[in-house]
């Protein structure tokens, strides 16, 4: 049956015709009239009377088909059966994952590169999921697997457990009413137990919530700052949190307000005051005045309407932020691997050119000790070390680096204080014969050391010495260098290395000298005395 809209565009444009037929007869015997006495006059009545039905016929087709088109775009209910990420957070979480699979190719150890491998592999399957991830995060006993229960509407869990009950993340499927998507949640282990244990049940704890679309911080009175300060950490990396304050039913109306007063005023930074929602996941029973015992409803409908309204408004940019924040947190992960494997490389490097070095000068002393600084910082060293951190320097760059950092050692008095040190490390140990070459050895190998460990902060930064420049990173070298614990440890290796093998050449040497002295003396007494011929035989 044709719809009433149609209908009336149908009896319009009969009225319309109609009225068009008439008017043309009309405007014929009016234009007949006037042509005979002004014939211009009356073609240019005729064009505008012509222009004018034209526009009038027109602005009725164009009134009755937008009628139409707005009634065929029917509103469309928003569907969230497959929640789809915003695309430039997935084509940079892609990026990511892209840029971490290339630096798996360089990570040497093979366990530490499947594992980041079969981590990035799990991401990306995110990519697709149809389900929001939330987590309850809170302090031990605070209610966690009590709202999990509640929210349930089932026993998952034991209620009022000791402590340390739940030893890993359960996860449950729960699904709220006007939303088509699953949830799926997981009760983590509480925070803040004591012990080795409880430490790593804490560490699973934040690493599942850095792994939620939405984390619910689950409390039980003012925040403490033990409870403040994960929250805070959880926030500043971008996770969106609802508070929530449970066991309300242990509290009067008045004290209730306060409390939500002064949640909101502490979290205000980073969580917005309808965030912090008040419930009793798990209500105390009472008796009544006949006897009997009456376990209470729990009340968590606020939380369930605000949960609900985050995640229908929110969801796939926070199931999008959060794939982008787990694939940049992968991709620190790979650097720190790549990272402390090129720290190892480039330590061995240095510890080569340090006793290779401190050989050198240890069997020929410099002059001035001030010629130290420029003689330790081997040009070969700065190079194998730049070829590490995948910067690629000629020699003459590597010269001119290594002349810069020598000349940096003496002008900041490095050289002078690692001469001290050593003298005194070595003085009570050595020889006297040995200590002038000794110290100027093991202090060439001290001076290397710090030289090569900026030059490793300088590669780090890709060829940067810095906001404080090369003067700061080899002040900062000297100081972390100079700790007792590693002089101590130092000279110990620079004893087995430098001073061993010194005592042992000056002692042959001093062996040679002597025996050369010995067959000298005895030529000498040969000659003063020659031998006396036999005379009996004659």
């Amino acid at each position: 049956m044709p719809s009433p809209r149609l209908l009336l565009f149908i009896l319009t444009i009969s009225v319309v015709l109609a009225l068009m037929i008439w008017l043309v007869s009309a405007i014929y015997q009016l234009y007949i009239q006037i042509a005979f006495t002004a014939p211009i006059l009356a073609n240019l009545l005729l064009l505008l009377l012509m222009g004018l039905i034209v526009l009038i016929i027109g602005f009725v087709i164009y009134y009755f088909q937008g009628g139409f088109k707005r009634k065929g775009k029917k509103k469309k209910k928003k569907s969230y059966a497959n929640v789809k990420a915003p695309a430039e957070k997935n084509e940079a979480a892609q990026a990511n994952l892209q840029a971490v699979r290339e630096q798996v190719e360089q990570i040497q150890d093979e366990v530490a590169q499947q594992a980041l491998l079969e981590k990035s592999q799990a991401l990306e399957a995110n990519f697709n999921r149809e389900a929001f991830q939330v987590v309850i995060f809170g302090t031990v006993s605070a209610g966690k697997t009590s709202l999990v229960n509640a929210l349930m509407g089932r026993v998952v869990g034991e209620v009022s457990a000791p402590m340390g009950t739940t030893q890993a993340g359960e996860t449950y499927r729960l699904q709220l009413p006007g939303l088509e998507q699953q949830i799926l949640v997981t009760d983590t282990p509480g925070i803040l137990e004591a012990g080795v244990l409880g430490t790593e049940r804490e560490k699973l704890a934040r690493e599942l919530a850095t792994e939620a679309d939405l984390l619910l911080f689950l409390v039980d009175n003012d925040l403490r700052q033990s409870e403040y300060e994960p929250l805070s950490v959880l926030a500043e990396i971008g996770k969106r949190s609802l508070l929530v304050f449970n066991k309300t039913d242990l509290y009067t109306e008045q004290d209730q307000d306060s409390i939500l007063e002064q949640l909101r005023s502490r979290t205000q930074n980073y969580i917005a005051a309808h965030d912090v929602l008040a419930v009793a996941a798990n209500p105390s029973p009472f008796h009544t005045n006949n006897g009997d015992t009456v376990q209470p409803e729990p009340d968590i409908m606020p939380l369930i309407k605000r949960l609900a309204a985050v995640l229908r408004a929110e969801g796939a940019d926070l199931i999008a932020d959060n794939i982008l924040l787990q694939s940049q947190r992968l991709g620190e992960e790979a650097r720190r691997l790549i990272d402390s494997q090129r720290r190892r490389q480039a330590d061995k490097i240095i510890e080569r050119y340090q006793w290779i070095g401190a050989g050198v000068i240890a069997v020929t002393p410099l002059p001035v000790v001030d010629m130290l600084g420029t003689a330790a910082v081997n040009t070969q060293m700065v190079v194998e070390i730049g070829r590490v951190y995948g910067c690629e320097i000629n020699f003459d760059r590597g010269r001119e680096l290594a002349l810069s950092v020598g000349r940096t050692l003496v002008s900041l008095g490095v050289v002078k204080g690692v001469v001290e040190i050593v003298s005194t490390a070595l003085q009570f140990t050595v020889a006297t014969y040995v200590v002038g070459k000794a110290v100027q050895g093991v202090s060439a190998a001290y001076l290397t050391r710090i030289a090569g460990k900026s030059f490793i902060e300088y590669f780090r930064q890709d060829q940067d010495w810095g906001d404080g420049g090369m003067t700061e990173v080899v002040k900062r070298q000297f100081q972390l260098n100079r700790r007792d614990e590693f002089v101590k440890s130092f000279i110990g290796e620079a004893m087995e290395k430098v001073v061993e093998p010194l005592m042992n050449k000056e002692e042959e040497d001093s062996e040679e000298q002597a025996e050369q002295e010995y067959d000298y003396n005895q030529q000498g007494d040969d000659w003063h005395n020659p031998p006396q011929p036999n005379l009996e035989k004659w």
